[in-house]
């Protein structure tokens, strides 16, 4: 089973790992790690590096695609027209495509989330409708072969839903404890609808000092429509 999971500068890398460390244990798992071209790949953060063994040239099928999500690279990689028509041509191929995080906006900026219900991060979730997609706050949502997740974490949860999709509910349940994935966070502030109003204010804070390490002058530039879309969250 080849497991594709693309990968791009300035991705959020729970959004690649989570979704590793679950689907890598199903049967016959061949996981490739692609980006538009092989080599390090450079987190959000910049203190954490990826390999892509694989460049997109090298790969046409998967059974399952992965797009992860990012503080502000999805927009770049929303725009490229080159990845979208790969994204495309793989799509048409999988048993099964999937998102996490920002991710989905790459996936809808494809057209494969028109009249489609998809989620997303919420910092970014109301970008689904520039592109004719029906945003839900649900953790995880499913369309036809498509499962888009919420924001990094959601990844997991994700990925454990379609490993039962794929050998079932015990199997499941067996990955899900074998990671041990017990999750009892110490503060219920890990939904936008439950966290309180200074939490979110601090968060976005957090979120514009991330996104700035990842902006040149000339992202700025380029993208300063989709950057007002963003800050404003509307």
């Amino acid at each position: 089973m080849d497991i594709v999971i693309y990968i791009y500068n300035g991705l959020t890398a729970l959004d690649a790992i989570g979704p590793y460390e679950v689907l890598s244990r199903l049967p016959n798992a061949n996981v490739k790690f692609v980006a538009k071209e092989k080599g390090i790949i450079i987190s959000d953060t910049h203190f954490l590096k990826l390999v892509a063994e694989y460049d997109i040239s090298e790969i046409d099928k998967a059974d399952i695609l992965i797009i992860p999500g990012s503080v502000v690279g999805f927009i770049r990689e929303a725009k490229d027209k080159s990845l979208l028509s790969w994204i495309n041509k793989i799509y048409k191929t999988s048993a099964w495509t999937t998102s996490v995080c920002s991710g989905s906006i790459i996936l809808a900026a494809a057209g494969l989330l028109k009249n489609k219900k998809a989620t997303s991060h919420w910092a970014v979730i109301h970008l689904l409708n520039e592109y004719g997609s029906i945003p839900t706050s649900e953790r995880y949502v499913q369309e036809d072969k498509i499962i888009t997740a919420q924001g990094v974490s959601a990844g997991i949860d994700m990925s454990l839903y379609l490993a039962s999709q794929i050998v079932g509910d015990e199997k499941a349940k067996a990955y899900q404890l074998f990671i041990e994935y017990d999750p009892k966070p110490p503060f219920n502030s890990g939904n936008i609808k439950e966290a309180d109003s200074a939490t979110i204010e601090l968060a976005k804070k957090i979120l514009g000092k991330e996104a700035k390490k990842d902006l040149t002058i000339w992202d700025i530039v380029k993208n300063v429509q989709s950057l007002v879309k963003l800050k404003r969250g509307k």
